[in-house]
């Protein structure tokens, strides 16, 4: 019977939706999990009213109805959004102009070091609001799906920024060596960022450059 298909995909959709919304994959993900929560909305309003379950149907009645909106919101709205940086994104690389990147886009982004090691990714940039300047990145390194992950600074002067990654322009060993970031002491300029090089054993970003040239 309807209500016993209805039984089935309810928890499934809740389950898998819920997934497909906290995974936080982008506009078009969350959008689509928010599909999925409509569909079980949906089902278990009907299991609510098969059973005779009325606070269980106006729950999931008002449910369907938030799902509608974020259906809206993601796959609509948002998406558009993305679309637009992704468009202007693309132009500019084959224009003669510098490359852009959408502000949003430097949430996540993967980081490598100067000579092509993966470092972990970024997980928010602090910008200046009166020169509309980039102060530093914040890189996120170690742990599994963010648990002991650390969190280190790095300024803008010490990135270089390319639209599908940063390149970070030290060793991996010089950038392990910065100091880990608390939660509530994130600098307040990127003045305040001590560098993680060590003369005697890190050599400077620019020896750097020449040793990866010299490998090539």
């Amino acid at each position: 019977m309807l209500e016993d298909v209805a039984g089935l995909v309810a928890p499934a959709a809740t389950m898998i939706a819920a997934m497909m919304t906290a995974a936080n994959l982008g506009a078009r993900l969350t959008g689509w999990g928010f599909v999925v929560f409509a569909i079980g909305s949906v089902c278990w309003s009907l299991v609510a009213a098969a059973t005779g379950q009325t606070n269980l149907l106006a729950t999931n009645i008002f449910l369907t109805l938030v799902n509608l909106v974020g259906i809206w919101r993601w796959l609509g709205r948002q998406r558009a959004y993305e679309d637009g940086a992704e468009a202007a994104t693309r132009k500019s690389r084959s224009a003669e102009v510098p490359t852009l990147l959408s502000a949003t886009g430097l949430s996540a982004m993967p980081v490598s070091d100067i000579r092509g090691e993966a470092v972990g990714h970024t997980v928010e940039a602090m910008i200046e609001c009166r020169s509309g300047q980039l102060s530093y990145v914040v890189v996120a390194s170690g742990g599994i799906a963010g648990v002991e992950e650390q969190l280190r600074s790095v300024p803008l002067a010490q990135i270089d920024c390319h639209a599908d990654g940063l390149i970070i322009l030290e060793t991996r060993a010089a950038f392990e060596r910065r100091e880990t970031l608390a939660p509530d002491r994130w600098p307040a300029a990127a003045a305040e960022i001590a560098g993680g090089r060590d003369g005697d054993s890190t050599p400077s970003a620019g020896q750097d450059q020449e040793n990866v040239h010299a490998s090539v």
